[in-house]
Formats: C-alpha cells, structure tokens, sequence
C-alpha cells in the first residue's frame, strides 16, 4: 500500500504564508484603496462604489438618438461594474433616493400616470440615468478622485500605477 507524505489541505493551507495567498493580497490591496479614495470622495458626500457608478452611467453614449439622456440597463450596469444585481440594486438606492440617478421606467410610468412602475417589473430591462444633479455630483467629486489618484500615484508611482491598472484590468477580463 502507497502512502502518501502530504499533509491534509487543512494543514497545508495553514502552512502557506498569507502573502502567497493571491485572493488576500488582491483584497487587502484593495481594502487600503478604498480607504484613501474613501477618505477623498468623502469631501463630495459620495463612497467610491458610488462615484464609479455615476461614472459609468456618466460615461455611456445615448444608444437611441431620441433619448433624453444616456442610460444603462440594470444587467448592462451590473456588467460593467462586475456587481451581482442584488448587490447594484443596493447600491444605486442611495443615488436613486437623493435624485443623482432616475430610474427611467419609475419616471416614465409616474410621468404618464403619476404612480410607480408595476411591482415585479423585470429589473435587468430597467434603464438607469445619470441626472443634472448627478452629473454636477459627478464633477464635484471628480476633484477630490483626482486627489485621491494623485495620492496614489505619488505614493506608489505613476509608472507603477499605470502597470497595476493595466494588470488588474487584465485580470477582470481573463478570470
């Protein structure tokens, strides 16, 4: 009888340093991110998950020229941010309440009939917009985005940043 002189995956784990550990690394990397960019955005009354989606709703191209305004669907949202929709919906509710994102089927439906979208409407073909207010949100705190970027880059390198947001880009496109 073969027997092997490896150790259980238990204890193998345990053995490993944590700084061969890719998932902690990437994570604790990006926990000591957020809280530069956190404290910058702060300023504008905004967290970073939020800046990044009123960027990217501020960065969409009308796709139907008679549009009032750009929009996203909640999947196309959910697709670019690389969030679980649950996750989005909870994270647009504070834009959607303070009036820097509109929900175009809430605001078509209450514009023709003065009430909300029909309970159970599919939320993955709702269409999400950036508005006035949240464009000049968006601004605002593009100031302070740029602090915290500049901080980072004076911190780590600006060469050294570009090749790390290349990198991490890589990697949401290969995993």
């Amino acid at each position: 009888m073969h027997t092997s002189d490896r150790s259980s995956p238990a204890q193998s784990f345990s053995a490993l340093a944590l700084e061969h550990d890719d998932c902690f690394a990437v994570r604790q990397a990006a926990r000591h991110l957020s809280q530069l960019y956190e404290r910058h955005l702060s300023a504008a009354g905004l967290t970073p998950t939020q800046f990044s989606l009123l960027g990217a709703l501020g960065a969409t191209d009308p796709a139907d020229p008679a549009q009032d305004q750009p929009s996203l669907t909640m999947a196309q949202l959910a697709r670019t941010m690389v969030m679980e929709r649950t996750t989005l919906v909870r994270a647009l509710r504070p834009l959607l309440r303070s009036g820097l994102v509109a929900d175009l089927a809430v605001a078509k439906h209450s514009a023709t009939d003065g009430e909300h979208a029909p309970q159970g409407a599919d939320c993955r073909r709702r269409q999400v917009a950036l508005t006035a207010a949240g464009r000049a949100r968006l601004d605002e705190a593009g100031v302070h985005w740029r602090a915290a970027q500049d901080e980072f880059e004076r911190r780590f390198g600006a060469q050294r940043a570009a090749w790390l947001r290349r990198e991490l880009l890589r990697i949401t496109r290969a995993v």
